[in-house]
């Protein structure tokens, strides 16, 4: 038997029933599968961004900015002990160029998508043939009854 005094304390079985409860809810529910596609698609493209940034631009940086081995070589050794910067660089380039993207698709082209849909929202859709006949038989049937001075239509019915 649950309180409905919500400082109660609920029973642990109770507590592991509703939270399985909510667990199936929320597992078996579409948007989970698109999270799950998203979480991919999202581990693919970090792969083919740290593809990029090791691949194509620090190399093209190591060619300005020359050094052993390209940006790899780039290391500080303080104390006997090296510390490889350059591969800190990269890491940094490869999250800014995440970033950009996340920030294109999510802040420009959803914004753009949220704007269109709001347009098409706030857009009235034309009235179908049956539509326009029955606002023109109301519209009469109003003018008829205005002439007659008969009683005023009920609410919501006019």
């Amino acid at each position: 038997m649950t309180s409905t005094n919500p400082g109660a304390a609920v029973p642990p079985k109770e507590k592991a029933l509703s939270l399985l409860e909510e667990f199936r809810a929320f597992a078996f529910k579409g948007n989970v599968i698109d999270l799950a596609v998203g979480v991919i698609i999202g581990a693919a493209f970090a792969g083919v961004v740290g593809s990029l940034v090791k691949n194509v631009l620090m190399p093209l940086i190591g060619v300005v900015l020359p050094g052993e081995q390209g940006y790899v070589g780039w290391k500080w050794v303080i104390g006997g002990q090296e510390v490889p910067y350059g591969l800190f660089l990269g890491e940094v380039v490869n999250f800014l160029i995440v970033a950009l993207v996340l920030f294109i698709v999510i802040r420009k082209f959803m914004g753009w998508v949220m704007r269109a849909r709001k347009e098409e929202a706030g857009k009235v859709p034309a009235m179908t043939k049956d539509q326009e006949l029955l606002t023109e038989i109301r519209d009469l049937l109003k003018d008829r009854r205005a002439a007659e001075g008969g009683p005023a239509p009920r609410e919501g019915l006019a």
